[in-house]
């Protein structure tokens, strides 16, 4: 195109092409010259003032380059020459269209790219924060139930040597699977269940005959997913609220069913009103619950809890997006 608008101006063919090679190789040099110099460094607040005078200077030395190597090449060519001159406007306006609008590409694009990498950056940051108040929060579950466990076969070891022999061996085939479920952020609630039903007996052997459950399940359920270790603190705070101000049996009921293709628990316990405040403060059990479904979903709403006559109730909710 260059060297057709030339030659419309009256310059010779050989001349014109000769022009428009040496005229566009320099611009091309120019224009990378500018998206190199965005790359490794992007202006900040002055970044439009910044755009404008490099466009002008970088401009203007490229028509001052060309000028020099025209010259050389066509100093007998007085026609020519005289074209030269009066053309000096145009090219310099050219020439900073050009690079203008380069580095202003060129500044969109590197802009995005480091935006993009910082958004990287702060995602795996944020996935980090969140790993490590998964993993602290269910750090902190254990310890009481161990204290609580331990402190249980002490009390047995001197009257039910045996019992405490046995709960010693189910202590210890439930701790051996909470460091398993320490890799595994997710698992069946097949696996859940088996794991939580360890939990159960150990208890069992703490409170005798008082504690009794009674779980059901659909069969569609057992290889839905959710977060491991999510259901033990709420049949925990079940069984606290639930035997530690009554003598008598209690049954703790656990139902799982498949609602809109979603998991949904319901842990059931009997509580007396007249000692039992389950709907003020529930502890530390169900408040890390809620908080790792949201760090997980992103939501307030999957973990609900509400009292009928002398039953509270606990129902979790986990959506099978895995």
């Amino acid at each position: 195109m260059h060297a057709v608008v030339l030659k419309d101006f009256g310059v010779p063919g050989l001349t014109s092409v000769i022009d428009a090679i040496i005229s566009n190789v320099l611009l091309a040099g120019t224009c990378l010259l500018i998206s190199n110099n965005m790359r490794y460094y992007l202006p900040r607040q002055e970044r439009y003032w910044y755009v404008l005078i490099i466009s002008l200077g970088l401009a203007a030395a490229w028509l001052a380059i060309l000028r020099l190597i025209l010259r050389s090449f066509f100093s007998d060519d007085e026609s020519y020459m005289i074209f030269l001159k009066q053309s000096y406007v145009l090219r310099y306006g050219i020439a900073f269209l050009m690079v203008g609008c380069m580095a202003m590409m060129s500044l969109s694009w590197y802009t995005q790219q480091e935006q993009k990498e910082a958004d990287a950056r702060k995602a795996d940051a944020e996935k980090l924060a969140k790993d490590a108040e998964l993993f602290k929060l269910r750090q902190q579950l254990q310890p009481h139930f161990l204290f609580n466990s331990l402190n249980s076969i002490s009390a047995l070891t001197g009257t039910q040597p045996e019992k405490a022999r046995h709960m010693i061996q189910q202590l210890s085939d439930f701790l051996r699977g909470t460091l398993r479920k320490d890799e595994m952020l997710w698992s069946t609630f097949e696996e859940e269940l088996q794991h939580l039903q360890l939990y159960l007996d150990i208890e069992k052997v703490r409170f005798g005959y008082r504690l009794q459950t009674d779980i059901t399940t659909d069969d569609d359920v057992l290889r839905m997913k959710l977060p491991s270790m999510l259901l033990q603190p709420i049949v925990e705070n079940a069984i606290k609220f639930g035997l530690y101000d009554t003598i008598g049996e209690v049954v703790i009921t656990i139902a799982a069913k498949n609602v809109n293709k979603a998991l949904q628990v319901s842990v059931q316990n009997p509580f007396d009103m007249e000692t039992t405040q389950p709907l003020h403060g529930t502890g530390f059990g169900l408040s890390s619950v809620q908080r790792r479904l949201f760090l997980l979903f992103a939501r307030h709403d999957l973990l609900q809890t509400k009292s009928r006559d002398n039953y509270f109730v606990t129902t979790v909710t986990i959506p099978q997006v895995i």
